[in-house]
């Protein structure tokens, strides 16, 4: 089992402060004969009509020299749990979580951004801080 992310149990925290239940940790994922995992499988009650909302979380530390090749590794990761989730008809939505500081590093400039208006990747910005879930993206 691989090792977990420096923010894996702030990030499970902030998701229960915000109402989630955690219902995989972690989340598998199989295609074929390769067996992968996500972070955390959660869901919670929208409202009565709505049903309920499930995600997928995958959490990423951004703790390398570069930004960028932390970037490279997540938004690689991403798109592959996304593709194999897609590929298991998966009702779950998938979230990179990162922290308010890496998001006002990556996310706020050009790079990041072309990302976000793009629509390639869906954030849970967190504050490690107060376990507290700050910000998804698009909301």
């Amino acid at each position: 089992m691989p090792a977990k992310d420096i923010y894996h149990d702030t990030v499970k925290r902030a998701l229960q402060k915000d109402g989630w239940i955690i219902t995989h940790d972690p989340f598998p994922l199989q295609i074929g004969r390769k067996r992968l995992s996500a972070d955390l499988g959660a869901e919670r009650l929208i409202n009565a009509e709505k049903g309920t909302q499930k995600i997928v979380v995958e959490v990423k530390s951004f703790v390398g020299r570069s930004d960028v090749k932390d970037l490279e590794q997540a938004l690689g990761q991403y798109v592959l749990y996304r593709q194999v989730l897609n590929e298991m008809r998966s009702d779950r939505s998938l979230y990179l979580a990162i922290s308010q500081p890496t998001f006002n590093s990556v996310f706020t400039i050009e790079l990041g951004q072309v990302l976000l208006k793009n629509q390639i990747v869906k954030l849970m910005v967190f504050d490690d801080k107060s376990e507290a879930i700050v910000q998804w993206i698009p909301d």
